[in-house]
């Protein structure tokens, strides 16, 4: 059988809001990471491996490291596209974004977040990811399909 390979990607647009501005009316940086949040959170959905599932299969994600690189302010009242991709998953969980003006197709920033899974019971870092994460990102690469 042949293998196939379905990165694990998605993207989602939404318009920026007033409350996330700063004075000058572009979005405050910190909170580009509420962005990055939502594409995350529609992509581990994709696998249906979303913050429930992560801790009911006994392990939370926490963030250990971000890199940002700001490109071109977003206007506040703006639609922003946000891709999301997962780039590593063996021993940890790293996805790379792409913040595009939706209209234009401008790139507006990029980014990408680093997680680790934690044992919820032991409250200690694991070194290789949960096999119940494996499974299901393999299960992805090869069929596209979601493994419930």
């Amino acid at each position: 059988m042949e293998n196939i390979h379905f990165p694990l990607e998605t993207e989602v647009t939404v318009t920026t809001s007033f409350q996330d501005a700063d004075p000058m009316g572009v979005i405050y940086h910190g909170n580009y990471f509420r962005y990055f949040e939502e594409a995350r959170r529609v992509l581990l959905d994709k696998i249906a491996y979303g913050y429930i599932a992560m801790s009911e299969s006994g392990h939370m994600w926490p963030v250990i490291d971000t890199r940002v690189k700001y490109v071109k302010a977003i206007p506040f009242n703006h639609e922003i596209r946000i891709s999301a991709k997962l780039t590593e998953w063996e021993n940890r969980l790293r996805i790379d974004y792409v913040i595009f003006d939706a209209k234009t197709g401008q790139r507006m920033c990029k980014a990408h977040t680093t997680q680790v899974a934690v044992s919820i019971a032991e409250q200690e870092m694991c070194f290789v990811s949960p096999k119940l994460f494996l499974d299901k990102v393999e299960h992805w690469h090869q069929t596209g399909e979601c493994l419930q």
